[in-house]
């Protein structure tokens, strides 16, 4: 096709919003131009066309037959640049997805993680939710959860992510040969929030380890998980830790286990609500599962 022989595009933009408003003035408003501007764009594309387009009445302008021809074919056509360009600029929202956990999940293995996770899916926005205080799925307060424990849970899709072993922990520092120096050092203890008969304990432990006359019961208390992890890097004292949590702080030499056993733990749990999850769920999911997988390769 040759190319198109059409009037200056200000002037049919001009004359469409007078067509349609009735009115250089409210024209010329809606164009941020002078009512004097709009009506020499007029003027310019009834001399080119040969046409009269407008009767100039007191207060308005009234179309004529040959303008109210042309009007609905520049209205529909503004209208598909307007939407063609709408769809081209218009940016895809953003998605958002929380997952929950205890505080010390959150800080110890998912928040080194989390950068990853935005590397593999950038357009999904991951919130981080920590409480050691388990969240209704049901409610949406979060999209998964991350849970320790035996399990089931019941109402909840729960599918094992992650084999817990508790062993001592401590810094380097220390200078642990055997079993047999604990008695020269101070515990720290990581009290269970809700503790079952097989919560990992120092006396556990001590039973397992067959180490006779410890006191199990001195040392430093903490509530919180990651405070006894800190603790332990400071150089406070021996843990009982999940060697899960202090895998990084092991990798980085900032603690050792210096002997074992390890005692075995319960396991974490990807817990969520829909047994057809989202697509961003199944995501959060695979992500985790390959963060696990290359954490055992470490």
């Amino acid at each position: 096709m040759s190319g198109r022989r059409l009037p200056p595009l200000g002037t049919l933009r001009a004359f469409e919003a007078a067509a349609r408003l009735r009115s250089f003035k409210r024209a010329a408003e809606e164009l941020s131009v002078t009512p004097t501007a709009i009506s020499h764009q007029i003027r310019a594309l009834e001399a080119q066309l040969g046409l009269r387009l407008f009767e100039r009445e007191t207060r308005r302008v009234r179309p004529t037959a040959e303008a109210e021809r042309l009007y609905p074919v520049l209205r529909d056509g503004f209208d598909a640049f307007a939407q063609a360009i709408a769809e081209l600029t218009a940016r895809p929202r953003r998605q958002a997805l929380t997952i929950s956990a205890t505080l010390s999940f959150t800080a110890k293995w998912l928040v080194p993680r989390v950068a990853s996770f935005h590397a593999a899916y950038p357009d999904l926005d991951l919130r981080l939710h920590a409480s050691d205080d388990p969240v209704d799925l049901h409610a949406g307060v979060a999209d998964a959860a991350i849970r320790y424990g035996r399990g089931p849970y019941p109402g909840l899709i729960a599918e094992p992510l992650i084999d817990n072993r508790f062993a001592p922990v401590c810094s380097p520092r220390l200078d642990l040969r055997g079993p047999d120096d604990l008695r020269r050092h101070t515990l720290l203890h990581s009290e269970w929030r809700h503790p079952t008969q097989d919560s990992p304990t120092w006396r556990g432990w001590c039973l397992q380890a067959g180490l006779d006359g410890l006191d199990v019961d001195a040392g430093l208390r903490f509530t919180d998980e990651s405070h006894a992890i800190q603790s332990a890097i400071a150089g406070h004292g021996v843990a009982l830790l999940s060697l899960t949590l202090v895998a990084d702080d092991l990798a980085a030499g900032t603690l050792v286990q210096p002997f074992g056993p390890a005692l075995q733990g319960h396991p974490h749990w990807f817990v969520h609500a829909d047994a057809n999850p989202s697509p961003q769920v199944r995501a959060l999911r695979d992500w985790l599962r390959a963060q696990v997988a290359l954490a055992a390769r470490d």
